[in-house]
């Protein structure tokens, strides 16, 4: 069976990840020459933005998390 360690949340790995595509998916528009992937990703700001909060979100429950178990 599995440790508790091993099986537990990877929440800042899963939040870098979700930075990333957020990230990419707010600046793609602006690399890219072809009018369909260009317009198909301007359509999807709204979830480049969610991707973002949520990765920073994520990264930050984790940090404190981190803190709180080094305090104790």
């Amino acid at each position: 069976m599995a440790s508790r360690s091993s099986r537990a949340p990877r929440m800042f790995e899963r939040g870098l990840m979700c930075i990333l595509i957020g990230a990419a998916v707010l600046i793609a528009p602006h690399f890219l020459t072809s009018p369909r992937w260009h317009d198909m990703l301007v359509g999807a700001q709204l979830v480049g933005w969610f991707a973002l909060v949520l990765g920073i979100a994520l990264v930050v429950v984790d940090l404190v998390q981190r803190a709180r178990s080094k305090a104790r």
